[in-house]
């Protein structure tokens, strides 16, 4: 395609247009009839199947055989339409295959000649006449030939067989039927002889020429390579030719072979010579060689042409929009030319595409009415020089829902987008995925248009879009177009049909402008019968006089576009000859479909079109041919039909037949592209209704459709597995069968999930199997099947949502919930499906998470549902090949409780969000905004403005367009909400003055400090500077609102947050106000004209004041009622809800909240509502503290206090529940009551948004055990079930088996601060350091059993298999100086007793903001080795001996060249060896010699046991397996890639054989197998990582994060087998668990009363000795 004719394209002209290119691969294939047979079965059993695989899997195309001669009937012979139709599919195959077309096999026979089907009436009279003379009876003629005076000029028409000869198809009488088909031949043979005869002499006469005479010469295989390959130019790239001679053949059995010779001095692909063989002469057996050649080199030439093709086909996104805008403006073109009439209509049209109406055009009427016909027309008009001289439109035509990028809103826009761009050769990428800022992107794109350059949309069927997000589908229409812009769309309304009239109404409301929406009536009889006859002359067809009364009697029933077109087919059909018995019309538009299904049933076999058309029918979006083909393959009521009589090589549906059907239903079934495959479907949804209704009306029998269809996707049959069948009673009798059952192979393809190429990469996903399957489960009711192939599959849903966005896989379950009446099973669905929502942030990017995701979600609720438990052990088992890590146990947020969404995004705190005004989206702010669609969680924007602040404050303009917020440091940031741009304003207050806050206009930002503010355009652009009213020392500006750039209101305060003093100034149009006092708090109305504040001194009492014009003062309207304790009680903060019903108010220990409303009040007294003891409000800023909502039903009341959510019942005025909801402090809370939903949005300073189900608040919720604080630190013992964690305020007990946090310690209950906690491998004793103390714990009793002084611990290592503990002190840096020499103090003791064994002091460098750097000891336990500071304070390693403590030496660094320590490593092959560690190397030294042995470049100090190879992983990016010895890189885990400085955590597991890799700006746990490099999992953390250890059997990793949680994740590597068994043996996964626990737990208890009596006797006796011991050791030290 040239680039003129692609601009053209994209410029939506329809002249000239080239053909769409398609998605199938269609061959013809010619052959003469009889001689070919073996060579064409063996090609339908062997190669076809294995052809069709290959385009499926390779380029994901179609593959159809078109052969004319196989499973042709005698009904097909009857009509005399076979050669017709041959040339029309010759024609369909050239047009839509992609390569190669036609191939032809040729023998020594010239083939079938059959006689012309029309003959023009003058030709056959020249004929008649010419026999005549020469003494033939032309009685034959006369009784075969009919004349059709209806054709214009007349023909003659040749005569159905059976219509003269009527036993010819009567297959129940074999003998009459065997005398009446001998006839035929017989006949036939006598015409073939008069009809050569009279035109040979005809044209020697001079009467006739060559072609003409030609025509009763030729055969049917003549006609065809003439029109598929002599008549074609490029026959390389389409064509394929086979010559077959046979030697030796046996003349006296055979007539004479005659040789078609012209192919010859053509291409021929191949030429065979055979050798006659036996009395068959050919045969499979005695052939095969030749065979299996033959078939091997027509499936090398076949594949090789698809590839050549597939090479030049334009696969860019360039390329599959020319496909897209093609099939559009070929639609319209077809529309174009059988356009008559509607002149009214198109001067309405015309005068609005040329007049200044800033709205959008509306076409309605009803279906049928010619809508789409109208739009075509204007299309065609405004393309073309009538309507716009001088300019070049840029037209831009959608029949929405004809292909698949037309059927949903997304694509669509994103294709009208594209083509636009390509218009001012902008690039594609910078189109938005997301819809609302894809929507926002189009509506700017529109302002491009120019008087040059207009922009014409033409949009058909508005109403038949899907996924619009909105409760209607026509509201992302623009509601004023920029100049030079132009929309027509056109919609159903049908009287009496709300549902289908639904969009017609909202577009009513959207565009109020009466003269922008014409209806589109019925043609009315006058042109209906003017259009009819213009038809009729272009068909060159004409009707006789009674025939055309026929036509006007239904026309005036009914004169819609799509009756008279239905009218129109029907009477093209009539023949002037044709009795009026059958010539019928219906009187309205579903009795002629009716018709017209029921005239095809009559003519192709009932069963047959009835299937085929229900299938159709029956399909979520169409079917492609080859699928149809398969379907009606598969089924055997079509094939016992079609095969009564005889038996078929291949049980398949011969292809002529569908073939000869679909020529019937011209332009009906519109071909479209679906899920990547051009399938077939009904062009008008009264076809589908119709078919419907005829077919459907037994719902037994719409099941059977979808059931089959549903087995086709399953793939039950596919790929060779044979399907048994019963023989007819006629086909056992005929052929003497005694079985009553045969099997056989249908040829239909298999239906993996996913296509996988060669090497085993994945090639693509089956898109229709994920499209229809679901839908045909749930339409069939075969639920079993639904839930074990697809909802409850982990397969399934793995490839799905690799292939799919999230909201197609939670189509199918919201889809099946509608469907299915068990609850319980409805409740499962919701569970996975929320599961998935949940999920979505990690999902959408890491779709390899999925199990991961449902296992640690979904846990807790196996027990009760077995689906929920055949999918988890689906995921246990498939899981790992995708991510290796499993959870062990429930440890992430179960759904079905009140937590609907968790918004994750943001690196930093969220400080700020705002809700969109139609409470859709959520607009939230840290250092970048982010957007999410609060109905699907789906994040739809992410800006990051690369600033180096945290955003504050966060402001929508009023019509959502713009987003504003202010920094820490004082810049602005304001943002194009629709095009994701941005502009970064610095603080343009004088004298650097803080800002103190913003305000947006539509049109305008203010930025304002203490005492001005500064207003700009929304280039961000300083348009003028104001100072404040009143002196900023007296009364500084506290908030400031605007309604327009000159009224505004002012809240002026005393800069104090202790004196709660205010001033409300508003200046307006009509001048200043009298400014207002108050204090405390303050909230005005909706439209400003009134407020609720306190004025009473020394009272927190609440007033009404409304504004007065006439005074310009705040007039008190009245006091509200008031609350016990506001004498008291600080009124901390005032909100309303969104009608300004219901006035919260938030004080220091609750909340009060007033009903304003006039009828139906929940109470006329003030509701107040306390927060439990110890539990306040406080305000971080005036005016602002804590906020409260009301639930949608006024039942309940909720707050956000802290990390909780408290909950009371309003009617009881009582606390009835505390949610655990974030794990930092809550900064927001929106309510989100519109509509149904009863939900709210809450921002905490832990970095998520989330969205909570008010339905669902007494929901049963799984606790997950979890830390209030981070968790620094984790330490296992050799037991799984026994760990211990550090967090700032205690130490944890978990048993890890399970995920339960047993115990927390602290010896101080109140402000102890931990900072390491210790267990030892045995799980006896914990150790920890806790404010300045060294503790040990019995771990079995929770008790401190030894206590000392130790402040400054900075490391506790266990030594000597955890009999003793060496703690190492340093006291912290004085205020204000970074780096001294200070001394630090290691101390060993003994474990449990506590006693010290030795104590030394060091001398250290320590640097502020420098972590410590640990001691080690050697592997072979000999020696402990400090990082210390020499005398002239440079770093050193200072040799102590681990046993004694006693100093071996100390070691300078001068010679290994290593100024700064990072850390040490005891090599852990030789006890003798150390390494030190810098940033970028470490060196090897000897600790014997003092020696430094070797350096080792970029290593990070993870090292395998055996001492050989380390990790080197720089914070840029990047991990390599080192070999220590010459420090090469041995393996390359993850390539130098830039991701950005993060913190990196990278180590060894125990056994060495997994590498794991944290990345904190990805929080993606990389797990690779050390021995190949291959990465096993790519595991995405809820929350940053903090710490992590590998279990001491290197089975499972221990995960700490940022928000407590500590959770367990089983290494389940596919290349070992014992993984799952580890698995099956935990807790989790072990369904007597329970009930052994109980029985283990009665008899522990009964074992622990003896064992604790014991120990405590022990322990007294032990501790009077410590504590002398202690008082000894006390002596010494003083």
């Amino acid at each position: 395609m040239d680039d003129r004719t692609i601009d053209l394209i994209f410029a939506g002209s329809l002249e000239k247009l080239p053909p769409v290119s398609s998605k199938i691969v269609r061959i013809f294939t010619s052959s003469t009839f009889t001689d070919t047979t073996m060579e064409r079965n063996t090609l339908m059993a062997k190669c076809y199947p294995k052809i069709k695989d290959y385009c499926r899997e390779k380029h994901g195309l179609e593959f159809q055989v078109v052969d004319m001669r196989w499973g042709v009937r005698d009904e097909a012979t009857d009509d005399h339409m076979t050669t017709e139709l041959c040339m029309k599919e010759i024609q369909n195959c050239q047009r839509l295959s992609m390569g190669p077309n036609f191939v032809v096999f040729l023998g020594q026979k010239y083939g079938y000649r059959p006689i012309p089907t029309y003959i023009l009436s003058s030709e056959l009279q020249m004929i008649r006449d010419e026999l005549a003379s020469t003494g033939h009876d032309p009685v034959l003629i006369d009784t075969w030939y009919r004349k059709d005076t209806n054709a214009v000029p007349p023909i003659s028409v040749l005569q159905p067989i059976s219509s003269i000869l009527i036993n010819f198809n009567n297959k129940r009488i074999p003998k009459l039927q065997a005398e009446d088909q001998a006839k035929w031949w017989d006949t036939l043979g006598k015409f073939q002889k008069l009809f050569r005869k009279a035109s040979a002499s005809l044209l020697q006469q001079g009467k006739m020429d060559h072609d003409a005479m030609h025509n009763y010469f030729m055969s049917v295989t003549e006609r065809e390579v003439i029109n598929g390959i002599l008549n074609v130019k490029n026959t390389k790239n389409h064509c394929l030719a086979y010559i077959r001679y046979i030697n030796n053949i046996n003349l006296q059995n055979l007539k004479k072979a005659s040789l078609f010779v012209d192919i010859i001095n053509r291409s021929l692909d191949v030429e065979y010579t055979v050798e006659w063989i036996g009395r068959e002469g050919l045969d499979n057996e005695t052939h095969e060689e030749y065979l299996k050649h033959f078939i091997t080199h027509f499936y090398k030439n076949i594949v090789k042409l698809v590839d050549r093709a597939m090479r030049k086909e334009d696969s860019s996104a360039q390329g599959q929009i020319v496909t897209e805008i093609l099939q559009h403006l070929h639609a319209c073109n077809n529309s174009v030319k059988v356009f008559y009439g509607r002149e009214d209509s198109l001067d309405r049209i015309h005068s609005y595409m040329t007049g200044d109406s800033d709205k959008c055009l509306i076409l309605y009427g009803e279906g049928g009415c010619g809508k789409t016909s109208l739009l075509a027309k204007s299309a065609g008009m405004s393309t073309g020089t009538e309507w716009f001289q001088g300019a070049r439109p840029i037209s831009i035509v959608r029949f929405l829902g004809t292909t698949p990028d037309s059927s949903a809103l997304t694509p669509t826009l994103i294709s009208i987008c594209q083509q636009i761009s390509y218009n001012f050769v902008m690039p594609f990428d910078g189109i938005p995925d997301d819809l609302v800022p894809l929507t926002a992107h189009f509506k700017q794109l529109l302002t491009m248009a120019t008087k040059e350059q207009p922009f014409l949309l033409f949009l058909d069927s508005v109403d038949q879009l899907t996924g619009t997000q909105d409760a209607n589908k026509v509201s992302w229409l623009p509601t004023r177009l920029p100049p030079h812009c132009k929309i027509i769309v056109s919609c159903a309304c049908e009287e009496g049909n709300a549902e289908v009239s639904k969009e017609y109404h909202v577009l009513r409301r959207m565009f109020d402008v009466e003269e922008n929406f014409i209806e589109v009536k019925a043609l009315g009889e006058e042109l209906a019968m003017r259009v009819i006859k213009m038809w009729m002359q272009t068909a060159h067809r004409d009707l006789t006089n009674y025939q055309w009364r026929l036509v006007s009697n239904a026309i005036d029933k009914c004169s819609l576009p799509i009756f008279v077109k239905l009218v129109f087919a029907e009477i093209c059909r009539w023949r002037s000859y044709t009795k009026s018995q059958d010539t019928h019309l219906a009187s309205t538009v579903m009795d002629s479909i009716m018709m017209l299904f029921e005239r095809i049933e009559k003519q192709h076999g009932r069963i047959l079109v009835f299937h085929a058309l229900a299938y159709i029918t029956a399909a979520k979006s169409g079917l492609s041919e080859s699928e149809l083909e398969d379907l009606i393959s598969l089924d055997d009521k079509v094939l016992d039909d079609v095969y009564q009589y005889h038996l078929p090589p291949v049980r398949r549906i011969p292809p002529l037949l569908w073939t000869r059907i679909r020529n019937d239903l011209p332009n009906y079934l519109s071909e479209r592209e679906a899920d990547g495959v051009s399938v077939m479907n009904w062009y008008h949804r009264q076809f589908r209704d119709t078919a419907k209704e005829r077919y459907f009306k037994n719902m037994n029998m719409a099941t059977y459709f979808h059931s089959m269809i549903a087995d086709y996707f399953l793939g039950i049959w596919g790929g060779g597995k044979p399907k048994p069948f019963k023989y007819t009673e006629i086909q056992r009798h005929r052929f003497n069968l005694t079985d009553k059952e045969g099997i056989a192979d249908r040829k239909v393809p298999v239906q993996p999930l996913v296509f996988y190429s060669k090497e085993g990469n994945v090639s693509r996903y089956n898109l229709r199997k994920f499209g229809e399957l679901p839908f045909h489960l749930v339409r069939s009711r075969r639920f079993t099947d639904l839930y074990e192939n697809v909802l409850f599959n982990y397969e399934w849903l793995h490839a799905k949502l690799s292939s799919c966005p999230l909201q197609a896989v939670l189509a199918d379950y919201e889809d099946a919930c509608t469907h299915i009446d068990d609850k319980d099973s409805k409740r499962e669905l919701s569970l996975v499906a929320d599961a998935l929502r949940l999920g979505g942030a990690v999902l959408g990017p890491y779709p390899n998470m999925l199990a991961p995701q449902l296992i640690g979600r979904l846990l807790p609720e196996v027990e009760s549902n077995p689906n929920i438990k055949m999918l988890l052990n689906d995921c246990d088992i498939k899981g790992p090949k995708e991510c290796a890590l499993l959870p062990l146990y429930h440890c992430l947020h179960t759904p079905g409780g009140p937590l609907k969404y968790s918004l994750e995004g943001h690196q930093f705190a969220v400080f700020s969000i705002c809700l969109t005004s139609d409470y859709r989206y959520v607009v939230s702010i840290s250092n970048r905004f982010i957007t999410w669609d609060l109905s699907t969680s789906d994040l739809t924007r992410d800006v990051n403005p690369n600033i180096e602040g945290i955003m504050q404050y966060l402001v929508l303009s009023p019509d959502n367009k713009w987003a504003a917020a202010y920094t820490n440091n004082n810049q602005t940031v304001l943002l194009n909400m629709l095009s994701s741009e941005f502009v970064v304003i610095n603080n343009p207050l004088p004298d650097g003055k803080g800002i103190t806050g913003i305000y947006l206009l539509n049109y305008n930002l203010f930025v304002y400090g203490d005492d001005g503010w500064v207003k700009f355009d929304m280039r961000g652009n300083a348009e003028e500077q104001f100072f404040a009213p009143l002196d900023r020392t007296q009364w500084p500006i506290l908030i400031m609102e605007f309604d327009s750039v000159e009224q505004y209101r002012i809240i002026f305060w005393k800069g104090d947050l202790d004196d709660d003093r205010m001033l409300l100034y508003l200046h307006s149009k009509d001048g200043v106000f009298e400014s207002l006092e108050y204090h405390s708090a303050i909230v005005l109305t909706k439209d400003k004209n009134a407020l609720y504040t306190c004025t009473v001194p020394e009272c927190y009492a609440v007033s009404k004041y409304v504004k007065d014009v006439g005074t310009k003062k705040w007039e008190k309207f009245k006091d509200l009622p008031r609350s016990e304790n506001d004498n008291t009680e600080i009124m901390l903060q005032m909100k309303l809800d969104k009608d300004d019903r219901f006035l919260f108010g938030t004080t220091s220990n609750g909340f009060v909240i007033w009903d304003l409303g006039e009828e139906d009040r929940i109470t006329n007294e003030a509701i107040v509502l306390t927060l439990p003891y110890s539990t306040r409000n406080i305000t971080t800023r005036m005016l602002q503290s804590n906020s409260i909502m009301l639930s949608s039903f006024r039942n309940y009341a909720i707050a956000g206090v802290r990390k909780n959510l408290y909950v009371w019942s309003i009617e009881t005025k009582k606390l009835v529940k505390v949610l655990d909801a974030h794990f930092g402090r809550i900064i927001q809370l929106e309510p989100l009551t519109v509509g149904n939903w009863n939900s709210m949005v809450t921002s905490s300073i832990d970095r998520t948004a989330k969205v909570w189900n008010i339905n669902n608040i007494f929901e049963t919720v799984h606790v997950i055990d979890r830390h209030e604080l981070q968790v620094d630190s984790i330490s296992l013992s050799n037991n799984l079930s026994l760990a211990v964690t550090a967090t700032r305020n205690c130490v944890g007990v978990w048993d890890l088996t399970v995920g339960k946090l047993v115990a927390k310690l602290a010896d101080s209950p109140l402000g102890a601060i931990v900072t390491h906690a210790i267990i030892t491998p045995d799980g006896k004793y914990i150790i920890s350091a806790e404010t300045g103390n060294l503790l040990i714990w019995l771990r079995l009793t929770q008790q401190v059993i030894f206590k000392d002084e130790q402040p400054g611990i900075k490391q506790l290592t266990l030594i000597d298999e955890g009999t003793k503990i060496l703690s190492i002190s340093k006291p912290s840096n004085p205020p204000g100086s970074d780096f001294v020499r200070t001394t630090a103090t290691a101390c060993l003791r003994e474990i449990p007793s506590g006693e010290m064994v030795y104590r030394f002091e060091f001398p250290v460098r320590s640097t502020t903001g420098v972590p410590f750097r640990p001691a080690v000891v050697t592997s072979d336990n000999l020696h402990l080795i400090i990082p210390a500071a020499d005398k002239t304070n440079r770093d050193c390693v200072i040799v102590y001996n681990a046993e004694n403590g006693n100093l071996v030496h100390r070691i300078s660094l001068k010679s290994s060249g290593i100024k700064d320590i990072l850390g040490l490593v005891a090599m852990p092959h030789k006890g003798h060896l150390i390494a030190v560690l810098t940033t970028d190397k470490g060196a090897i030294i000897d600790i014997r010699t003092k020696k430094h042995l070797r350096t080792v470049p970029k290593w990070g100090g993870s090292i395998t046991k055996d001492g050989k190879y380390g990790l080197y992983a720089p914070q840029r990016g990047g991990l390599e397996l080192i070999e220590l010895k010459k420090g090469q890189t041995v393996k390359t885990f993850i390539p130098k890639v830039a991701e950005g400085v993060f913190t990196i955590i990278c180590l060894f597991n125990k056994t060495d054989e997994y590498v794991l890799y944290y990345h904190s700006g990805r929080k993606t746990l990389r797990v690779f197998r050390t021995a190949d490099a291959e990465m096993i999992a790519n595991y995405r953390v809820q929350a940053e990582l903090t710490a992590v250890e590998s279990t001491p059997d290197g089975k499972a990793l221990v995960l700490g994060t940022v928000d407590g949680c500590v959770s367990v994740l089983a290494i389940l590597d596919t290349s070992k087998n014992d993984m799952n068994q580890y698995l099956s043996e935990m807790p989790s996964r072990d369904e007597e668990w329970k009930k052994k626990m109980g029985k283990l737990r009665a008899h522990t208890r009964f074992k622990a009363v003896g064992s604790i009596a014991k120990l405590s006797t022990i322990f007294s006796n032990d501790n009077s000795s410590i504590n002398g011991d202690e008082s000894e050791v006390g002596t010494e030290n003083d």
